[in-house]
């Protein structure tokens, strides 16, 4: 089946590189005839997300920490391109302290920025993201299975995307009168920039590998084929749901 999100105009807030579980799900969502539309945080990192798509009429700055960068961003879209169907938020960040040894290393400064960056941002986009959603519309966030199980050194980003997969079930409820869908997708183990900065990424990626039912790891195509169908109206009955794409190591 092609052609399921045609005429669809879908923000995506996250892409670092060619490798991004979000670059993954933009690609996936324009081969389903999406227009994509994309936000960077800065300067300095723009010049990343320039390299793949060159024309800055779809390029946004957005500094999710900033509630004030996230209404300009969203006002600038919304005068460009009128009401949008959807906004995939995949940005997560903590300092690399907090994701090794014990969570006994983390700090509270540290903890405040991760839950800020990780989970924080996905409630504050929802509420500007309503402005310019049409109904109906989907909003998808990216999590990860260390949320409900104490993984080695994931530490604090595990509670800040524990904390995330709570905010999906608290839109999902109050966003569901205005047509709008929330949902995040628990993806596998994939090397990406953001895995790197766990310490032992390297084992982490052999360990997710050993327990999916084939031997492969997922791949970012498959999380971004996912993203689409949960985008468009063929999944109009999943709301409030964490959906995992990872070659079934959650079974584990």
């Amino acid at each position: 089946m092609s052609g399921i999100l045609e005429g669809k105009k879908i923000l995506v807030m996250g892409v670092a590189n060619s490798r991004s579980i979000a670059w993954g799900c933009a690609q996936a969502m324009e081969e389903q005839g999406a227009e994509i539309i994309y936000t960077y945080q800065n300067e300095r990192l723009k010049k990343y997300i320039s390299k793949l798509v060159p024309d800055e009429k779809y390029l946004f700055e957005c500094d999710v920490t900033s509630d004030t960068s996230i209404t300009e961003a969203f006002d600038k879209i919304k005068n460009n391109f009128g009401k949008i169907n959807g906004i995939v938020h995949a940005i997560a960040f903590a300092k690399k302290e907090e994701l090794g040894g014990s969570i006994l290393n983390s700090t509270r400064q540290g903890y405040a920025q991760a839950l800020d960056v990780s989970s924080y941002s996905f409630l504050a986009v929802a509420k500007e993201g309503v402005k310019i959603l049409n109904d109906p519309a989907s909003l998808i966030t990216l999590t990860y299975m260390g949320s409900d199980r104490a993984l080695p050194n994931y530490n604090t980003m595990g509670i800040a995307k524990a904390a995330l997969e709570s905010e999906v079930r608290y839109l999902a409820r109050d966003l569901g009168k205005d047509g709008i869908r929330v949902n995040a997708i628990s993806a596998g183990a994939i090397k990406t920039l953001a895995v790197s900065g766990i310490k032992g990424h390297s084992e982490l990626l052999k360990i997710s590998q050993s327990e999916t039912v084939d031997g492969v790891n997922v791949t970012k195509e498959e999380v971004g084929n996912t993203c689409a169908f949960l985008m468009s109206n063929l999944a109009s009955g999943i709301t409030g749901d964490i959906i995992f794409v990872d070659k079934g190591v959650h079974l584990r």
